[in-house]
This record gives structure tokens, sequence and C-alpha cells, in this order.
């Protein structure tokens, strides 16, 4: 496909190799075919990704999927998983063995920071987490010949921090790999920054319609199937049904996303004046700490948000109890406004302390915009927050 088009445009075209002159592009809810023989079969379980085999080495529509992120991405290749913590996991076990470092920064969603102080401290994984939005704080946290991965988030969950990718993307040595869900391929392409793995929960936005629970990277194709030897020994593989409806997302992803950013930072600009509101957390906003880099990297705003509550925990609950038009629940980029509390949800698992580190604090109340108008979100809002 040219480099030339626009995202809308790839959004549309990509993907459709295998479908022939059908619009549509087939499901393959098989999990195994039947082979030539003996020659055949051999053939294909030595294969990589061998194709009409077995669908935990691969599967069409599922290759479909991953072909459409790899031209949204500018990758030579993408690999799907079963969740984004299925991504996660396959990515840093295929990466990593016992003894290595791993660089992560603090604000990182809490399943990835459960993830490397657990299962991989006990693997012998150890992990270094600094304050990625210091420039310069992921570079110097590498140890030359020991850390083997550097992760990063941004924007981060649930506070929007972002981290340089020009920057990220300059680190020698180690893997870089960069979580972009709350960006979408939309928002940004981490690797034409020079990272070289791409990241995404494709469950939140990518999909769009709460109805798939997927993950995927993208990256260069040699170390994609490094990744993917692993992947097949790990299990985390995607289900053709939700590829196919992440694929029937990613279609409509540019005129979402773009929607659902304008409705944000609507939104953003409109709560910042607020009485009850402490702090709006959304790069878009021009006195945001992080303007000038979001202008630089992101070519689509966000479209989640997070404010802080004046009147704290109990304004938190307040509103999250008191919206109707707006729904309580934890994920994100669908067409419907989820409202979250990160401190007794998406980040339960932090303590206390830890959630003050990384800026969670009781009145922090998160917001995922869907397609609704925005002057009906915004009285929505109003009337459930406390003055």
């Amino acid at each position: 496909m040219s480099d030339d088009l626009s995202p809308a445009t790839r959004a549309v075209a990509a993907g459709r190799r295998a479908q022939g002159a059908s619009l549509a592009t087939p499901l393959w809810g098989s999990s195994t075919w039947q082979t030539g023989g003996l020659d055949d079969t051999r053939r294909r379980a030595t294969a990589l990704r061998a194709g009409e085999f077995y669908s935990r080495y691969a599967n069409p529509t599922v290759r479909a999927f991953e072909e459409a992120m790899a031209d949204m991405e500018g990758a030579e290749e993408s690999l799907a998983f079963a969740s984004g913590m299925g991504a996660i996991a396959s990515t840093v076990l295929a990466l990593c063995s016992t003894g290595d470092h791993v660089v992560a920064p603090r604000q990182v969603y809490a399943g990835t920071s459960a993830f490397l102080v657990g299962p991989c401290a006990r693997l012998g994984i150890e992990t270094t987490f600094v304050d990625a939005t210091t420039p310069g704080e992921m570079a110097a946290a590498v140890r030359p010949g020991h850390t083997m991965l550097v992760i990063a988030e941004t924007p981060s969950n649930p506070r929007l921090d972002l981290v340089d990718l020009d920057e990220l993307g300059g680190i020698q040595g180690p893997f870089t790999v960069v979580d972009a869900t709350f960006a979408t391929p939309i928002g940004q392409q981490p690797i034409r920054h020079g990272v070289d793995l791409s990241l995404h929960s494709a469950t939140k936005g990518i999909s769009g319609q709460n109805d798939a629970t997927l993950g995927v990277i993208s990256g260069e194709r040699d170390l994609l199937d490094a990744i993917w030897a692993y992947s097949v020994l790990h299990g985390a593989a995607a289900s053709p049904y939700d590829a196919l409806n992440a694929l029937k997302g990613l279609r409509t992803l540019p005129v979402r996303q773009r929607t659902q950013a304008a409705t944000a930072l609507a939104l953003a600009t409109a709560l910042a004046d607020h009485p009850g509101v402490g702090a709006v957390h959304y790069p878009g906003l021009a006195n945001h700490p992080q303007h000038e880099l979001a202008q630089r990297q992101l070519t689509c705003g966000p479209a989640v948000l997070a404010i802080d509550l004046a009147g704290g925990f109990d304004a938190a609950r307040a509103l999250v109890d008191g919206v109707w038009l707006v729904r309580p629940a934890t994920s994100l980029g669908g067409p419907e406004t989820l409202v979250c509390h990160s401190a007794t949800s998406t980040h339960v698992s932090l303590t206390p302390e830890a959630q003050a580190a990384i800026g969670i604090t009781p009145g922090l109340v998160r917001i995922s915009v869907g397609l609704e108008d925005a002057d009906d979100l915004l009285a929505d809002l109003t009337q459930a927050l406390p003055r």
C-alpha cells in the first residue's frame, strides 16, 4: 500500500489481501484444517505462521486484522493476542530472561505494573520504574548490556501523561515498546519515531464497540517472528471472532477518533472552569504542561480525559453515582461515554501510597468520551458534579 495514503484511507483499504472480491472479511472460525498428508503436516508444523493448519499458530481472519494493523502503524508486521495483557506478557517474556533488566514508567497501567513486579520479578527479571515525563529519565535508567527492554505508555492511563517518542526511539541497546492504546494508530505511530514495537489493547478504541477482547503489537518482521514463536507456547492466541470485530471497528476508527477527540477537548475546556473541578488532565489544553509535546507527536487528540475533583473521594462518588447519560464502566474507546474512579477500579491493585506517587488521588475520575453530543454530555456531568 502506498505510503502517501492518509490514515482514513488506510483504515478502509487495509487488510483485504486474502478476501478476493468480497467487501466483507470472511470469518474463519475453524480451529484446525485438514492437511495433505504427513509431509505437508510436517511442513506446516515447522513453518512460521503456517496458514490453514491450527489457529493457535495462525488464522486467516486474525491475519487480515494483523495485516491491517501493520499498514496503520507503518510497520512490516503485526501480531494479535487474546487481550492487551496477553500482548504485554508475551512480549516481555519472549524478549527477557532471568537476570535481564526492564525500564518502565511509574505512569503505567496497573496491570502492566503488577505483571512486572509480580511474575517477572519471581522469574528473576528486574524492573526499574522512573518518571517517564522527565526528559532523559528512561535513558538514564538503562544498564548497558543488562537492560533488555524499555517500556513506555503514552498517553498514560489514567492522567494522560506523555513520553517523548523521539527520545525513546533514540535509546540504543534494549528493545523499546510503547503502549499506545489511548492514542490509537490515528493519534500516533511510535514506529515512525524509531520505537521497536507499538502495542495496543485493541479491545478499546480500535475495535470501538465493546464487543472484542484483543491485543496487538507491530514492528519489524524478524522481531515479530521471534515473539510469535514464543506466543505459540504462551497460548494467548487471538479469537477470529474478536479479530473480525476489531477489523470492522478499524474501518471507522479515524472518523470516530476525531469526533471523540473534539468532544473530549470541549469537555476538558468547559470542566476546567467548573468550581467543583480542581484540575483537568488533557494534553490538548493549551495550559497542559506537555501541550507542546502533544502538538509535536499526536496527530489526533485522545478520546479520554481525567479530572481531579476538589471534593476528593466523596465528590467522585457523587459524580459516578449521579450521572445518567454517562455510564460507570472501566473500559474506554467505545461509542458510549464512560466514567470510572481510577483508585477503586483500574488501579485498585496499587496501595494508596503507590497511587499517590503517580498522581492518582481519591478524587481522580477518568472519562472515556463516546459519540454522544458534547452539550448533552456536559449537561449530565455538570448536574452530577458537586459545587
